[in-house]
């Protein structure tokens, strides 16, 4: 059987195999994925699982629960060498090597945060592009009221457990800081020790504009929105320093902020670069509208296909995103992981190809409860009835009815019940108490 590698199981590498699977005649194609984690992270719904919206189990799909025939892998891919169709693959079991002999390739690695040399960002911000970050930010968020509670009012530390920096003004950056924001809102009904001012939220955007994505006058109207709800939008304005976590800003303003997440962009996996497939100026694998890989100069590299944020895929619709390719989101890995299974598909039976061509769904943004913002064409809604689009399209996009009918019924429990405002930082060190009080033997006695 021809075998078929998967370098990723994120959106597009899921729907690839998952259709795959649909596809393909018993005994056609052996398929494989190779992924360190077991799961498929839905990312849109990383904002509602920092704000304890949705529970971060429901935001992600177990890929053997739902994967009936392909073969898992866990580890990641180190090195690919498509001369001779070999990947290097390097287990999470033991940290050891494997070479892997394959027919066609996928890469779908998806993204990683992309950050800048900023003092003290790497040591103490977070990103929001896992599930884990996700729920370490509410976590982190519960504990600091918590901590803050017991402090009096107008300490410095007590001023800086309540202050968070989001970076970056995209959908990511807004939803982040709006679910954070609402979220610590209705959390001061059970801290009567805080008062709402002393709760500071800070968003920083290196542009003149938020949320590049819609048109200028719905972007003024969120910042609007949300400077009325206490968020503190600051355009035109760079992060320079987040040492210790003392901000510095452009402006020169400065303040002191415990919980500092960063959404100011994404990148492919650097690793890439080291191997021999055709890679563009920005690190992404060159593909064609038929999702192969392809040289610069548009030449198909046989065996080899991608997809996904990890792609450099022409966009050819009416609309073409920036720079004419299609730009990193569920959107397009979705629709770019189906089309692809069925070009795999076409091209071992030697049938043609089908290349992506894709018509804009529309941009749509949750911003905390009951308000949101989604536009289509010309077509544009805000408030609550945009906040319902945003729920209800995502939570039809979530693939598998399991991981819907799941995400459907925590909604409609906080609906009668309110979120979960529980915080379990307890988590990041679960030996902590059993270690503190564990019976040692005693030491021998020395003659």
């Amino acid at each position: 059987m021809k075998q078929i590698l998967i370098v990723g199981g994120g959106y597009a590498g899921f729907y690839t195999a998952w259709k795959l699977e649909k596809h393909l005649r018993a005994g056609e194609a052996e398929v494989t994925i190779v992924d360190p984690l077991p799961y498929m992270q839905y990312l849109p719904f990383l904002p509602e699982v920092a704000a304890g919206s949705i529970e971060p189990r429901h935001a992600v799909v177990s890929r053997r629960r739902h994967l009936k025939s392909t073969r898992e892998i866990s580890g990641k891919v180190v090195g690919i060498n498509h001369a001779t169709k070999t990947a290097t693959i390097e287990l999470v079991a033991d940290g050891s090597q494997q070479e892997f002999a394959y027919d066609e390739i996928v890469i779908t690695t998806g993204s990683v945060s992309r950050t800048f040399p900023i003092p003290g960002i790497a040591d103490n911000a977070i990103g929001m592009k896992t599930i884990e970050e996700a729920a370490a930010v509410r976590d982190r968020l519960v504990g600091n009221f918590e901590r803050a509670a017991s402090l009096p009012k107008g300490s410095a530390l007590r001023d800086r457990l309540l202050t968070v920096t989001v970076v970056g003004g995209g959908f990511a950056g807004i939803e982040t800081i709006s679910e954070l924001r609402d979220f610590a809102t209705r959390l001061l009904s059970r801290y009567p020790e805080i008062d709402f001012a002393e709760t500071k939220f800070h968003l920083i955007e290196a542009m003149g504009r938020i949320m590049p994505e819609v048109s200028a006058e719905l972007a003024e109207w969120v910042v609007k929105d949300q400077t009325r709800r206490g968020v503190n939008i600051h355009l035109d304005t760079q992060l320079q320093d987040a040492t210790d976590g003392n901000i510095k800003l452009s402006t020169g303003e400065e303040y002191e902020s415990d919980l500092i997440v960063w959404t100011a962009g994404v990148m492919p996996r650097p690793f890439l670069r080291g191997t021999d497939l055709p890679i563009g100026p920005r690190g992404h694998v060159i593909g064609s509208p038929t999702l192969q890989v392809t040289t610069e100069e548009g030449v198909v590299v046989p065996g080899a296909w991608t997809a996904g944020d990890t792609s450099q895929t022409p966009d050819i619709s009416s609309t073409p995103g920036p720079g004419g390719f299609c730009v990193p989101n569920a959107q397009h890995a979705v629709r770019q992981g189906k089309l692809l299974a069925k070009n795999i598909v076409a091209s071992l039976r030697g049938e043609g190809l089908t290349e992506y061509n894709h018509k804009n769904a529309g941009a749509v943004a949750g911003l905390g409860l009951n308000t949101g913002v989604f536009q289509s064409g010309n077509f544009k809604l805000k408030g609550y009835f945009a906040w319902l689009a945003h729920r209800f399209y995502h939570g039809l996009a979530i693939p598998t009815w399991e991981r819907k009918l799941r995400v459907f019924n925590g909604w409609i429990g906080h609906f009668f019940l309110n979120r979960d405002g529980v915080g379990i930082e307890a988590n990041k060190t679960p030996r902590a108490s059993f270690e503190e009080f564990a019976a040692r033997p005693k030491p021998p006695v020395s003659e």
